[in-house]
C-alpha cells in the first residue's frame, strides 16, 4: 500500500490504546526487516531516517527505499524524517516523498523552538504529510544530560505549533543499551492533563517492555521510537554470520544471515505495543 503520514496511524493508536513503532533504520537490511516484522504481526510501522542514516545515504535515495518498500507492504508504512534540524533538511526531506518531518528544535529557547516547529508544521500540512516536535530535551548516554518536559511548556508548545505529535523527556534517554530505571510515569499523567496531542518516546530502547506496554495501553503515548536495541540485535547476528565462516567473503551472503534474527527481534518490539483490540 502506499506511504501513510504520521498523523493516519498516531490518531488510531491515540483513539483505540495502542501505540506504534518507530524504527530507526541505517540501511536496506534493517529497513526490509522492519517491514517484514511489521507484516508478520499486522501492525503500521514508521521507518525512520536519523542524522547517522542520512550522513551514510543521501535523503533522496532514502525516500525512494522507502517508498519502494511501502508500495509492496501489506501494513502501512511511514516515511519518517527523524530529527531534522533545519528547514532546508526538512524541506528536502519534503520534497523526497517523505510523509513525516520531525524538526527537533529542542536545544533551542522555547519560544524560538515553537516559532520554528510551526513553521515546520505549517509546511508539512501544507503538503499534505505530518509534524512532530520536542519539546524538553532527551539527552544521550553518556553525553548530554536529559531537561525533562515542563507540562505547561508542553500544553503552550503543542497549541502554538499545530504538531501532530509531540517528543517529551520523562526520564527516557538516546543510546541506552540497557533497560534500568524506566519512565516518570507522573510527568507523563501531567503533560497528558494538559494537552490531547499524541505523545513520543524517543530513546525507547532503554523502557523496561513492560512499561512499554502498558504505557501504550493506557496512556497518551502513541510512539515509541526503537534504535539501539535492534542495532544490537543485528550487530550480533552479523558477528555471528562471519564468526561462522571466516573464508566467507560476499557480503550479501554474509548479510542475508541477519535477516531472520532481525525480523524475530523486531517483532517482539511491535508485539509489546499493541493494543487489545490490535
Amino acid at each position: 500500500m502506499p506511504l501513510v503520514t504520521l498523523r493516519d496511524v498516531l490518531q488510531p493508536a491515540l483513539q483505540n490504546g495502542h501505540a506504534v513503532a518507530g524504527l530507526v533504520t541505517l540501511g536496506w537490511e534493517d529497513m526490509r526487516a522492519y517491514i517484514a516484522a511489521a507484516e508478520a504481526e499486522n501492525v503500521p510501522v514508521i521507518l525512520q531516517a536519523g542524522p547517522s542514516c542520512r550522513e551514510h545515504t543521501p535523503l533522496p535515495i532514502l525516500g525512494k527505499m522507502f517508498r519502494h518498500l511501502a508500495e509492496r507492504a501489506s501494513v502501512p508504512v511511514v516515511a519518517h524524517l527523524d530529527h531534522g534540524y533545519t528547514l532546508e533538511e526538512c524541506r528536502e526531506a519534503l520534497d523526497s516523498g517523505f510523509t513525516s518531518l520531525m524538526f527537533d528544535g529542542s536545544r533551542k529557547p522555547l519560544q524560538q523552538n515553537i516559532d520554528e516547529t510551526a513553521a515546520i508544521a505549517d509546511m508539512a500540512h501544507s503538503a499534505g504529510i505530518s509534524c512532530e516536535g520536542e519539546i524538553g530535551f532527551v539527552g544521550y548516554a553518556n553525553g548530554e544530560k536529559s531537561a525533562g518536559t515542563d507540562p505547561a511548556e508542553a500544553a503552550k508548545f503543542a497549541t502554538e505549533t499545530g504538531v501532530d505529535a509531540m517528543a517529551i523527556s520523562c526520564g527516557n534517554t538516546h543510546l541506552q543499551q540497557d533497560k534500568v530505571g524506566g519512565l516518570d510515569e507522573p510527568r507523563i499523567r501531567a503533560i497528558e492533563a494538559v494537552t490531547d496531542t499524541p505523545l513520543v518516546i524517543h530513546g525507547g530502547s532503554g523502557v523496561p517492555v513492560a512499561q512499554r506496554s502498558a504505557l501504550a495501553r493506557t496512556s497518551n503515548i502513541c510512539k515509541f521510537n526503537i534504535g539501539t536495541e535492534l542495532r544490537m540485535a543485528f550487530g550480533a547476528a552479523l558477528r555471528t554470520a562471519v564468526n561462522a565462516d571466516p573464508d566467507r567473503f560476499d557480503r550479501n551472503q554474509i548479510l542475508k544471515d541477519t535477516h531472520d534474527p532481525l525480523v524475530a527481534a523486531t517483532r517482539n518490539v511491535l508485539h509489546a505495543l499493541k493494543g487489545d483490540t490490535q
